[in-house]
């Protein structure tokens, strides 16, 4: 016989002699009350939802130990990610006293997920009372749940994070699970189940139909058993209220990566370690967090900051100390893949006590999330380190939100510094994990300042851009400013396959804002023409062919500023999961024209201000109030200034945009180069060879034609345009030597 270990993802709850030292609050005690009320339902399907900060996980899992648990009925708690599995069975666990189960004398747990550490999807048994999995590990293995369900007339189903449950393999589970239980009790538990598209609330209703309203179980619409929002929190003092900052460090370290280090941030939420030490040793980033702190160090109070690694922590806590901020580091027991450098677990412990005391001011944070440890006094989190998970967003934040009533304090400090890493990686916004719920804003230039600083952070790109001089900006600086700022932005969250959620704000211009209707509104067809309809997680072979279909069908024609391939593919990915299109947020109630620089640069012009006439004007507009929407919008005054001295030159030297061509290039006929050659010179032609070949190949009854196999359908999105003669053969690109063809014919036409 082999040797046995001990495994965590797995075993035996024994409950605990004594009582929960842990009090409910009212709004939990009045969740756990109408939980009760719509459990004397046969089967239903509702949802809890307490934000961030109102102890979900807690409610839910005290709730059931006593109406399932204690009642040998069987629980299967579904999350999306491995540190959410953990968290509830962490909370099964530590709250599983006699008091709460006096009916028996154990429970099996088990834990499953693709995890080394937790167990497999083979390894359930009939004898688990209480099933914690993954999403992904079980929508791939139903087929294992089948003896854990055999027999059971009654089922207890809990998704956690359920504003997911519209993603394919959540509405595969629940399907499962109804086919083989008479009787299931569906629980949702989410924070935000309203920051989501008219379409997707539709979908939700159909999953949780069932509520309870005026102490009466109710059916219909979005069924909900309990419901507080952030601004009841914060008002009964049990949150506190988030104020938040950012700064910007005028850092760069998009330039440099390569593809595996873009996908190793995208997908594992991973910085490269030469990216990491970079950081580290920026001596203008370190001294910028620090100066930031001791400016307002009464106002920020206990610090926790969040760093990239040991290095990171090491010379902030040096400079913390060098201006007289008391100051420690705690990190995780993993040793640092850069230095090696560890601290022990005693270490970590005597700093977090020191810190407790208030014997420190900043506690900076190497790795370690500090769940479950009791740091009341914190007011403030510096996120000196990105992140492009949310569950680590929330966490983080987390840290500084316990409110008066639960011994914290009334307002929290949220303070961002951002780095420059061009388009390519979506960051998490500390703000967009509240974006769903305005709640917290008391009037509403607050949400105008929340906005617009979304959208700054979005343009810092396109005006670093403008600062390098090696990037032609000709044509977007041609652009009237006015149409440079933001109408909307798509704003959504999906999930990547191992888990990590990726948070999204795609910003649409007046150049492009028909283009995503158009094919917001084809996507359905779009992903039959693919025949990935059914698929969660389309490959990135195919995201990227469904990508240049897009481009081909909707976005033709110039686009200034211009759409992004990643905004695609990102939205794809999230229609690939709730088969429906993210919500659109409008920026109507900003006032545009005090952010108009081109107006700006005019009134200076007119008024015939001198250099330092000129100087003082400017200085007054950057720094009048609080809430100056110049600010918020560039972020860094650098831009701002740049912005106005290319107006400016607009107008004192209009021709200074009109370069003098000395050189005599030889021709040739647009007809003679390709689609694509096309499309990159003359943008609005191309679209227009593009438009005539499907007018020839429309039908009376208005039904697309492919010209080879005959395949017919009133979408463009089946279809690709090509030359009858190939250009190889001396074809050209005209209208009379261009057809449509379905992609098949297509993709065999060029085997051939």
């Amino acid at each position: 016989m082999g040797k046995r270990i001990q495994t965590k993802s797995s075993g035996e709850i024994l409950p605990k002699k004594g009582t929960n030292a842990r009090a409910s609050y009212e709004h939990q005690r009045i969740a756990m009350h109408n939980l009760s009320l719509i459990d004397q339902e046969k089967s239903y399907s509702t949802l809890i939802v307490l934000p961030t900060g109102g102890g979900k996980t807690y409610t839910a899992a005290l709730w059931l130990l006593k109406n399932a648990i204690d009642e040998k009925k069987k629980i299967l708690w579904i999350a999306h990610r491995q540190m959410l599995l953990e968290q509830a069975a962490q909370s099964f666990q530590q709250y599983a006293y006699a008091e709460t189960v006096p009916h028996i004398s154990s429970f099996q747990y088990r834990i499953v997920s693709g995890a080394a550490e937790h167990d497999r999807a083979v390894d359930i048994a009939s004898e688990d009372d209480l099933l914690i999995v993954s999403k992904d590990s079980i929508g791939r293995n139903l087929q294992y749940l089948d003896t854990w369900l055999k027999h059971q007339d009654e089922i207890y189903l809990v998704i956690d994070e359920a504003h997911h449950a519209t993603a394919k393999t959540y509405r595969r589970v629940i399907a499962y699970v109804h086919k083989y239980v008479p009787n299931v009790k569906l629980i949702g538990l989410t924070a935000t189940p309203f920051r989501t598209a008219q379409a997707e609330q539709g979908l939700l209703a159909k999953i949780f139909q069932d509520g309870v309203r005026d102490g009466k179980v109710k059916r219909g619409q979005l069924g909900i058993t309990y419901q507080i929002g952030l601004k009841d929190l914060i008002n009964r003092q049990i949150l506190s209220k988030p104020i938040f900052e950012s700064y910007y460090t005028e850092a760069h370290y998009g330039e440099s990566l390569g593809l595996s280090a873009w996908e190793s941030i995208r997908h594992l939420d991973t910085l490269p370690d030469d990216i990491a030490q970079q950081i580290a040793k920026s001596a203008v980033r370190n001294k910028l967090i620090v100066d930031t702190y001791k400016k307002k160090q009464k106002e920020y109070g206990q610090t926790i900051v969040f760093v990239v690694n040991i290095d990171h922590a090491i010379a902030l806590n040096k400079l913390f100390e060098q201006r007289g901020v008391r100051s420690a580091y705690i990190v995780s027991a993993v040793r640092d893949g850069v230095t090696g450098v560890g601290i022990s677990r005693e270490e970590n412990q005597r700093n977090l006590e020191a810190y407790r005391r208030g014997d420190l001011d900043v506690l900076i944070n190497v790795n370690i999330l500090t769940e479950g440890v009791d740091l009341p006094k914190t007011k403030t989190v510096f996120l000196a380190r990105p992140t492009i998970s949310t569950i680590l967003m929330t966490q983080m934040v987390g840290r500084a939100l316990r409110g008066q009533a639960a011994g914290g304090t009334d307002t929290a400090y949220i303070v961002s510094f951002v780095d420059d890493w061009e388009e390519h990686i979506a960051w998490v916004n500390p703000e967009s994990l509240f974006s769903g719920e305005n709640e917290f804003s008391d009037d509403e230039n607050e949400r105008i300042q929340r906005e617009l600083r979304m959208i700054a952070i979005s343009k810092i790109e396109e005006f670093a851009s403008i600062l390098d001089q090696t990037i032609d900006t000709t044509a977007l600086e041609k652009v009237p400013f006015a149409q440079r700022i933001p109408i909307g932005m798509y704003a959504f969250t999906y999930l990547e396959e191992n888990g990590i959620d990726i948070s999204c704000q795609v910003m649409v211009y007046d150049s492009t804002a028909k283009a995503y209707q158009a094919m917001l509104a084809e996507l359905p067809e779009l992903f039959r023409s693919f025949d990935v309809q059914d698929e969660e997680y389309p490959s990135d072979n195919i995201l990227s062919q469904m990508e240049q279909q897009c481009q081909d069908t909707f976005f033709g024609g110039e686009m200034i500023p211009p759409y992004a391939k990643q905004d695609i593919e990102n939205l794809l990915k999230y229609y690939a999961q709730y088969d429906a299109v993210p919500p659109f947020y409008t920026f109507d109630d900003i006032d545009r024209s005090r952010l108009n620089v081109a107006k700006i640069a005019q009134d200076i012009w007119d008024m015939d201000l001198g250099p330092r006439k000129r100087k003082e004007y400017v200085e007054d507009l950057w720094e009048q109030g609080d809430g100056n929407l110049l600010k918020l919008f560039f972020g860094r005054k650098l831009y701002f200034i740049r912005q106005l001295d290319i107006e400016i030159s607009k107008l004192s030297d209009p021709e200074i945009y009109e370069e003098e061509d000395n050189v005599r290039y030889s021709t040739r006929e647009l007809e003679d180069l390709s689609l694509f050659k096309i499309r990159e010179i003359n943008p609005d032609y191309e679209k227009q060879l593009r438009e005539q070949a499907f007018a020839r190949a429309k039908t009376a009854n208005g039904i697309y034609c492919c010209a080879h196999c005959g395949a017919e359908s009133a979408s463009r999105v089946y279809f690709q345009v090509d030359h009858i003669k190939p250009r190889n053969q001396g074809g050209k690109s005209v209208p009379k030597n261009l057809q449509i063809l379905c992609r098949t014919c297509n993709a065999k036409k060029g085997d051939r």
